[in-house]
């Protein structure tokens, strides 16, 4: 028996999202930029995809464009903002995915200057502090912040984000991969200029997402060729993918307070857990104010480092994920976790749920833990 509690990283595919994918991988296997009959239906199957896509978020499908993935989207989005928009500064976070902060990053060579904004104590982006690096400078600024962390789950206000950006002339870009399906987003009531999302985040196929540009905004190809997605992101289509990618969201919306409740049970339930059978515990990020309900990051008074917890927790057939990663072999401490003054003799476990997680998993990984810890 496997348990699988890792969601935030990948979900298991649905057997919807494979149905509906099956027909585009066998018989409906037509270039979507031919004439004939078999390119017409390979189109028109990513053309209702698109249309799914930009319903979803409350956008228009000539908003929607179509990438390999959310750090395609990402990268697509702060590149081309740069390029097009005469970008002279970036406001970022120090706690933004890998595929965000090193973009931001390598912008410096660029002599793009980067500020990072302050964090609360969950992780949460400093409003106030925004303001003041809006209103202290007249450069032309790109804020790039996150609507849900990847591994504390707490969420920032894109909402008000928007409204500050807007009212200080800065374009915003938010990254709502975690997100994105879980959480109602609506950007006809938001001052989004770019927004991202990715497929195999909500039980969809990996290798494919999308990126939301405002009508109001324009880009140029950050990918050169044949002129797909209306020019800027050539090569093409990943048809079964792109089918995959609208079904996914199409039934994640579907059924969105159906999951959320019962996700937000098992999360509940098995916090409840935690505390009794490990007082000592600490659980990081906003975990009972503004929070993604799929992610759960909780550090153990343990002498026992994370990648040894997370290896006997595999053997045990349940897998998660760490608060640290091994690169090179040698354990390598998460840039999210800190920022969160976690104190020393802590270590950190990423749960994540879906839908598809069971209380009788949960009361498992408790018993589990009690031996490992």
């Amino acid at each position: 028996m496997r348990i699988y509690l890792d969601n935030a990283a990948t979900t298991p595919l649905s057997d919807k999202v494979l149905e509906a994918m099956l027909p585009f991988l066998k018989n409906n296997y037509g270039n979507p930029s031919s004439s004939h009959q078999e390119g017409r239906t390979a189109r028109a199957g990513i053309e209702r995809a698109r249309k799914i896509v930009a319903q979803s978020i409350g956008a228009s499908t000539s908003e929607i464009f179509f990438t390999s993935g959310g750090t395609e989207a990402n990268n697509t989005a702060i590149k081309c903002a740069i390029r097009d928009y005469k970008i002279e500064r970036i406001i970022s976070s120090p706690i933004e995915h890998s595929c965000v902060f090193n973009t931001v990053n390598r912008m410096k060579n660029e002599n793009i200057e980067l500020q990072f904004i302050q964090l609360d104590q969950f992780g949460r982006a400093d409003l106030e502090h925004l303001k003041e690096l809006l209103e202290n400078s007249d450069k032309k600024t790109l804020v790039s912040l996150m609507h849900a962390n990847n591994e504390v789950g707490t969420l920032n206000p894109i909402k008000k984000i928007g409204e500050i950006c807007g009212e200080n002339n800065a374009l915003f870009h938010t990254d709502t991969v975690q997100s994105i399906g879980h959480i109602p987003i609506d950007v006809s009531s938001l001052n989004i200029n770019f927004l991202s999302g990715s497929g195999h985040k909500l039980h969809g196929p990996k290798g494919i997402g999308f990126l939301y540009v405002n009508k109001e905004n324009c880009i140029d190809a950050y990918i050169d060729g044949g002129g797909q997605e209306r020019q800027v992101r050539s090569g093409t289509e990943n048809v079964a993918s792109i089918i995959g990618l609208g079904k996914a969201l199409e039934e994640a919306i579907l059924h969105i307070e159906e999951f959320r409740l019962k996700i937000e049970t098992i999360r509940n339930y098995f916090i409840e857990q935690l505390k009794t059978n490990f007082p000592e515990i600490i659980i990081n990020g906003d975990y009972e104010g503004k929070y993604l309900f799929t992610i759960l990051n909780v550090s153990f008074n343990t002498n026992t480092p994370v990648n040894m917890l997370l290896f006997k927790l595999d053997l045990k057939g349940i897998s998660a994920s760490g608060g640290s990663a091994c690169n090179s072999g040698a354990v390598k401490s998460s840039r999210v976790l800190s920022y969160l003054n976690i104190p020393d003799g802590y270590h950190s476990i990423r749960f994540s749920f879906s839908h598809y997680n069971t209380i009788e998993e949960v009361d498992y990984t408790i018993t589990q833990l009690k031996t490992i810890v």
